[in-house]
């Protein structure tokens, strides 16, 4: 497409299950774009939602051309979701935005100007929104939240922002870059980082759902995180190693406690500390195992080749 046929600004937004906030977030983003102005469009996707999720997207794209609405064949997470709704906007500027408004729209103004360069620095290429304070969530989320973000920037020679979300606004150059990575297990904030550029945070605080409940149980935060590591460290697998080192010293230093021991006639007590050793041993390599076992699982998703995605439908924007 040329750069002229092109929208100034896209908002792209994965939903699932968001009918009772969907209204309400276009209301606030409709208001945002107004003042913001220029060409824009505003990229929806349902990501296989059970309820009218759908139906108040194509209600929504009848009554506001700047409404695009994609349907995909089921669910695919939010990661892939997301992925789609990338790949079909437009614009050449792209907010990242969840439609349940803890992350709020009207920041849009403040991240163009940190992109137009009014700091004195240059444009970024990319603004994303770092939270200071993470409203109606459980203190165990957000313990967890920050010890995932500290874990993983140990973990991996990538700088990833600490407490930043996928809430952010991106040029056009940065988005190609990304749709042409083709993981499959996708982690787009830490690939957005590895981009690298000009990446300024804008700190704020996040706001609880306007309705509705978390689409991140434990469940899908563990395997989130799984994602994470495993796409930006091999620290678990060089980890495999490092214990192989511990172990054998352990079990050298057994063997000479049992050869002095039977040197000097003592009779060596074996089952307690034989069970133990096995037991470790075998909890240790079962454990190597499996980490090896996630690495391979992906490389297996990644060679088959298939779609990230598959869309069923892609209901209004400009005719």
């Amino acid at each position: 497409m040329s750069d002229t046929a092109r929208p100034a600004l896209s908002v792209v937004a994965p939903c699932f299950n968001e009918e009772g906030v969907l209204p309400e977030f276009l209301q606030r983003v409709g208001v945002v774009l107004e003042g913001v102005g220029g060409t824009v469009e505003i990229v929806l996707v349902d990501d296989g939602s059970r309820d009218a999720t759908w139906q108040v997207m194509i209600e929504a794209a009848a009554k506001d051309r700047r409404i695009v609405a994609v349907r995909l064949m089921r669910n695919h997470g939010h990661q892939l979701a997301l992925t789609a709704g990338l790949s079909v906007c437009r614009g050449e500027r792209i907010l990242i935005i969840d439609a349940d408004l803890q992350d709020p729209p009207e920041l849009l103004p403040e991240m163009m100007k940190l992109m137009d360069g009014v700091d004195g620095k240059g444009g970024a290429d990319v603004v994303y929104g770092q939270r200071r304070e993470r409203q109606g969530e459980s203190l165990f989320k957000r313990a967890t939240a920050a010890a995932f973000y500290r874990l993983i920037g140990r973990m991996t020679d990538v700088e990833i922002p600490l407490d930043a979300g996928d809430f952010r606004l991106l040029t056009r150059r940065v988005l190609d870059i990304l749709l042409a990575m083709p993981e499959r297990h996708r982690f787009v904030r830490g690939m957005v980082a590895w981009i690298g550029g000009r990446q300024v945070p804008l700190p704020y605080d996040r706001k609880a759902r306007a309705a509705g409940e978390s689409k991140y149980p434990l469940s899908k935060m563990v395997r989130f995180a799984a994602d994470a590591i495993t796409a930006f460290s091999i620290v678990p697998l060089m980890a495999s190693m490092t214990i192989g080192w511990v172990m054998a010293a352990i079990g050298f230093a057994f063997f000479v406690y049992s050869i002095v021991g039977w040197a000097f006639g003592h009779t060596l007590p074996g089952w307690t500390s034989l069970m133990a050793a096995v037991g470790l041993l075998g909890g240790m390599q079962f454990l190597m195992l499996g980490i090896i076992g996630a690495y391979l699982g992906r490389l297996y998703d990644q060679s088959k080749g298939r779609p990230l995605f598959m869309i069923r439908d892609i209901v209004g924007g400009p005719q």
